[in-house]
């Protein structure tokens, strides 16, 4: 059961930025405020990768590979968290997934292209 719905990707050119928004649409405030929030992201033919997470204390960890570049964020009043992407690169290039820190509970996943 799809329980996180995200939105925001789409097709851009390297160097560009994209914010991908997540929301629990199906969770009260009081249910979404204490889970730590992750953004994945799964290429073809690769393995799906942890991207951020954020902690419900708002402590955040990144992959290597999107530190200084990629930023989340969350509102627990509005049940979201964001994955803000700057100077996206042709290897961000992926279908972007966010869930909850226990795994319990994924969206659908939204595309990031990055091409020229």
């Amino acid at each position: 059961q799809v329980t996180l719905v995200e939105s925001g990707g789409g097709l851009v050119q390297p160097g560009q930025s994209l914010r991908l928004s997540c929301k629990a649409p199906r969770m009260i405030t009081s249910v979404f405020a204490p889970y730590d929030l992750a953004w994945y992201r799964q290429a073809p033919g690769k393995q799906r990768e942890l991207v951020a997470l954020i902690t419900s204390d708002r402590d955040t960890n990144y992959a290597d590979s999107v530190k200084g570049r990629f930023t989340i964020s969350r509102d627990n009043s509005r049940k979201m968290v964001y994955l803000q992407m700057n100077n996206l690169k042709p290897e961000d290039t992926a279908v972007y997934y966010c869930a909850t820190g226990d795994s319990k509970h994924w969206g659908q996943g939204t595309q990031v292209t990055v091409a020229s």
